[in-house]
């Protein structure tokens, strides 16, 4: 029997490249062998594509780019080809796809804009599609959902480029509203890069307009003194939920300026909460991830307030995959090995591709 082809695109131009280089390196390594044929693509940081047929520790290290027996390559958008193209000396040859796990995390990747070019070309992928990864990427977008389904989250309001010439009203406006302390983010960023706290009307309009050089839309939100609670989603039409867990790092309320991306290292599993808080939040995790059209995984992140209120942070549709992050952690609680979620991802892909194509 012919081995599955599947492509594992990693990089990037988002600040999230290391993660991905890292998530990907552990994913490369535990992808069945028996079963697929793996195709290794990367995007450099300057966004240039290159097929790379080196050792996979040189993706961990950063160092995939140098090799000397890279080649360029692209996918192209048309579905007679359904592959990617590598060209060396001049010449071209395409390598057939059947399958791409895109680990690819923040702008240019995360956010709809390869899943826009997979579904051109017709190729089955892990993951959400074009809506669902935009509308997880842009927090804006999530708050208004998440408001249109009644699935509670932090106080927020918005802040545009056409704002800009009345930012000091605005500010003050939010303020009013809202009061402080209050956290101002980017709409648009995988991380906490631009994501600053406020405490007065000064520090507010310099956090905005320090979001604002990352992206062209800020969402401000009130501050919530909390616990943060995970949940990861798998599925397609009946999606799943893991047991929950707790980011327990020696401060363990939300700061927001602490910006260090959980590795894992710090999660709890299960979170020390009621059994009924549980179920609450393992439903409402499903609800967000029907809610926005999520496919295939997600890591769902929530507050939980000092008086009992459960809110949701955000969704993650391209979550870290290293063995160690909090998705395949939370996983494994659920009786999957690392070999086991990673075949289980691109079986579902290629198993509901009818659907798409």
């Amino acid at each position: 029997m012919a081995k599955i082809k599947a492509a594992v695109i990693f990089g990037g131009t988002a600040r999230e490249h290391e993660l991905s280089l890292a998530s990907a390196a552990e994913v490369i390594q535990n992808i069945p062998k028996d079963k697929y044929e793996v195709v290794c693509i990367g995007i450099t940081r300057k966004g240039r594509w290159l097929y790379f047929p080196g050792d996979v520790c040189d993706i961990a290290d950063g160092c995939w780019d140098q090799d000397p027996d890279c080649t360029s390559a692209m996918l192209s958008p048309d579905p007679l080809y359904r592959g990617i193209i590598t060209i060396e000396n001049g010449e071209a040859t395409v390598r057939k796809i059947d399958v791409v796990m895109p680990i690819l995390m923040g702008k240019r990747g995360g956010d709809g804009t390869i899943q826009g070019l997979l579904d051109l070309a017709a190729i089955p992928y892990v993951g959400s599609g074009v809506l669902a990864s935009a509308s997880c990427m842009d927090k804006s977008h999530t708050h208004m959902v998440m408001d249109d389904y009644n699935i509670k989250t932090a106080q927020w309001e918005l802040i545009t480029q056409r704002e800009l010439n009345r930012l000091d009203k605005c500010c003050l406006e939010i303020a009013g509203k809202l009061g402080f302390p209050l956290v101002v983010k980017p709409a648009n960023s995988g991380s906490n890069v631009g994501t600053s706290f406020a405490e007065n009307a000064e520090q507010l309009l310099a956090a905005v307009k320090i979001a604002f050089s990352n992206d062209n839309k800020v969402v401000v939100e009130k501050y919530i003194k909390a616990r943060k609670l995970e949940a990861a989603v798998l599925g397609y039409d009946q999606p799943i939920c893991s047991p929950v867990g707790e980011i327990t790092a020696p401060e363990t309320v939300y700061d927001p300026n602490n910006f260090n991306v959980s590795t894992g290292d710090d999660l709890t599993i299960p979170a020390d909460i009621p059994e009924e808080l549980t179920k609450k939040v393992q439903d409402t995790a499903v609800k967000a991830f029907k809610a926005l059209g999520c496919k295939g995984l997600a890591r769902v992140d929530f507050f939980l307030t000092e008086d009992g209120e459960l809110l949701l942070n955000k969704i993650g549709t391209m979550p870290g995959l290293r063995k160690n992050s909090v998705f395949p952690k939370l996983m494994e609680k659920m009786g999957y090995s690392h070999e086991e979620l990673i075949d289980d991802l691109l079986e579902q892909a290629v198993d509901n591709a009818d659907r798409t194509y």
